[in-house]
C-alpha cells in the first residue's frame, strides 16, 4: 500500500488555507501536490476539522475490521456446512 506524503491535519490545513483565498495554483506549488490531489482532498476532507476527520478515520477502521470479521465468520460458516456429513442422527 502507497504511504500517504500527508497526514490528515495537514491536509486539513492546506484546505484552510485555500478557503482563506489562497488560489489552488499557489496552494499546488507551494505545498508541490497537483490540482487533481487538491480538488481530491476538497472532495473528502472539504468542511471538516481536524477531530472529525480523526473520527472519520476510526469508524472506516473499524467498519474495515467489522466486514473482514464478517467474510471470515461465513467463510467458516459455509467451510462447516461444507464437511457435515449427511446421515449423522444427533
Amino acid at each position: 500500500m502507497k504511504r500517504k506524503r500527508f497526514s490528515d491535519e495537514q491536509i486539513i490545513g492546506i484546505l484552510k488555507e485555500h478557503e482563506a483565498g489562497v488560489s489552488v495554483a499557489d496552494l499546488c506549488r507551494k505545498h508541490g501536490v497537483s490540482d487533481a490531489s487538491t480538488y481530491k482532498w476538497k472532495a473528502n476532507y472539504g468542511g471538516m476539522d481536524v477531530s472529525e476527520a480523526k473520527k472519520l478515520k476510526t469508524l472506516v477502521d473499524e467498519n474495515t475490521r467489522l466486514k473482514r470479521l464478517t467474510t471470515c465468520f461465513r467463510c467458516c460458516v459455509d467451510t462447516s456446512a461444507t464437511f457435515r456429513p449427511a446421515n449423522v442422527t444427533r
